[in-house]
C-alpha cells in the first residue's frame, strides 16, 4: 500500500439556516428532517472514512455554511469530542466558525473557545438598514455590536466581519457607513465581497428580469473606497476581498490560495486531495444515509492534472498581495500589465496593483 496523502486543512459544511437569504448560492436549508445529532454523527462517520483514505492531521479547521452557530451546545461538544477521537487535533493553529450575529450569546461563545475555536467570522454584510433589508438579514447594527462583545467576553481570540458591496440600492455613503461601523468594533479581520448573482437564488431571478443591473464602474468605486478607508487605518489589504490587522490573516484561506490539499466534510462540500477532486452529495438527508451505508457521499470525482492544479494556484495567488514568482509570468505579458499600471514587481515577485486587483480574474485569464 502506498503512502497516504497528508491533509492539513479541513472544511466542514453545516447547511442549517434559520432563514434563507435571497442572495446566497451555497447549499443550505432550514432545520427539519435531519436532526442536529444525526448530522453530527454522520460528520464523524465521514471523517473516520476519510482518515482511513488519507492522513488527516488538521492545522486549520473551518466550519462554514449555512450557519454553524446554530448547532446546539450539547451537539457541538459531542462533535468536538468525537473529532478528537478520530484525528489528532493537537496541531491546530486556527479553528474558524461562521456565525450569524443573532444566534449565540457569551455563554455559547465560551463553549466554542473552550473547544479550541480561535476565530469567529460574523455574517454581517451591512450596517445600514436599507441594505440589510434588501439582503434579507434579520439583525441590526446593535446585534452586531453585542455579538462582538459576546465573542470577546467568551474568549474568542479573533473576530472577522463579513461585508458586502454593490447591493441593489446601496449608495456609496451607505458603504462608507458600513466600513466605518465595522472598524469601530475593532475586529481582527474584515472581508469585503462584491455581490454576485448566484444560481438558484431570488437575486439572480431579479437580475435576469432586468429589475437589477450590474455596473463595473460602481463596483470599482466601492472597492476603492474600502481599500482607501481600511488602508488609512492600518489594515493590510492582503487579498482582493480580505483585510487584516498585521498577523491576523486567515491561515485556512491562505492555504487554499497556495494550492494546499483540503478535505471537505458535510453535504455539498468539495475536497482536493493528492490531485483528486470530488464534491459531496448536496442533500443532507441522503448524505446522512450514504455515510451510514458507505462511509462517504462523494460525487463527480475527477483527477486533476499538474497543469490544472498549477493554473488554479496561479489564479488564486495572483489575487493576493504576495503575488506569484516572476518566472511564472511571460516577460512580454508582464511588461504589458506593468505599463498599464495594473501590476508591479516587488522582491522578485509579480504582484497586482490596486487597479489590477479590481480585474484580477481577467488578468489571470490573460496570463494563462
Amino acid at each position: 500500500m502506498g503512502k497516504r496523502t497528508r491533509v492539513e486543512h479541513v472544511y466542514v459544511h453545516v447547511p442549517f439556516c434559520h432563514r434563507i437569504c435571497p442572495y446566497c448560492g451555497f447549499y443550505k436549508h432550514q432545520p427539519g428532517k435531519t436532526s442536529y445529532g444525526d448530522f453530527a454523527n454522520a460528520l464523524l462517520g465521514e471523517l473516520r472514512f476519510a482518515h482511513g483514505d488519507c492522513e488527516v492531521v488538521p492545522r486549520t479547521l473551518y466550519f462554514g455554511g449555512g450557519t454553524p452557530s446554530l448547532l446546539p451546545g450539547a451537539v457541538w461538544r459531542d462533535l468536538v469530542t468525537g473529532m478528537g477521537r478520530e484525528v489528532d487535533l493537537s496541531g491546530l493553529e486556527e479553528w474558524n466558525l461562521e456565525a450569524n450575529p443573532r444566534t449565540f450569546d457569551e455563554a455559547r461563545a465560551a463553549i466554542w473557545a473552550e473547544s479550541g475555536v480561535t476565530r469567529v467570522s460574523l455574517g454581517v454584510q451591512a450596517f445600514d438598514e436599507g441594505s440589510l433589508g434588501v439582503l434579507g438579514r434579520d439583525h441590526g447594527p446593535a446585534d452586531v455590536a453585542e455579538a462582538v462583545r459576546a465573542l470577546r467576553g467568551g474568549g474568542i481570540p479573533q473576530v472577522n466581519i463579513d461585508l458586502m458591496f454593490s447591493v441593489p440600492g446601496q449608495r456609496l455613503e451607505d458603504w462608507d457607513l458600513s466600513l466605518r461601523a465595522a472598524m469601530e468594533l475593532e475586529p481582527d479581520h474584515i472581508s469585503t465581497y462584491n455581490l454576485t448573482y448566484e444560481e438558484d437564488t431570488e437575486f439572480l431571478q431579479r437580475f435576469e428580469s432586468g429589475e437589477w443591473t450590474a455596473d463595473s464602474d460602481r463596483d470599482a468605486e466601492f472597492f476603492l473606497l474600502a481599500d482607501r478607508l481600511l488602508g488609512e487605518s492600518g489594515w493590510m489589504h492582503y487579498e482582493v476581498s480580505n483585510f487584516a490587522r498585521p498577523g491576523r490573516e486567515s491561515l485556512h484561506n491562505r492555504a487554499y490560495w497556495a494550492g494546499a490539499d483540503y478535505l471537505g466534510l458535510g453535504p455539498s462540500a468539495v475536497s482536493t486531495v493528492g490531485g483528486d477532486r470530488w464534491r459531496n452529495l448536496p442533500d443532507t438527508a441522503r448524505w446522512v444515509q450514504q455515510i451510514q451505508g458507505l462511509g462517504h457521499a462523494r460525487l463527480d470525482a475527477e483527477r486533476l492534472t499538474d497543469l490544472q492544479l498549477g493554473m488554479e494556484r496561479f489564479a488564486l495567488l495572483l489575487r493576493t498581495s504576495e503575488g506569484v514568482p516572476m518566472d511564472w509570468v511571460e516577460e512580454d505579458l508582464a511588461e504589458n500589465l506593468r505599463s498599464e499600471g495594473l501590476a508591479a514587481v516587488r522582491d522578485g515577485r509579480f504582484v497586482l496593483t490596486i487597479g489590477g486587483m479590481m480585474v484580477a480574474d481577467e488578468i489571470a485569464a490573460y496570463l494563462c
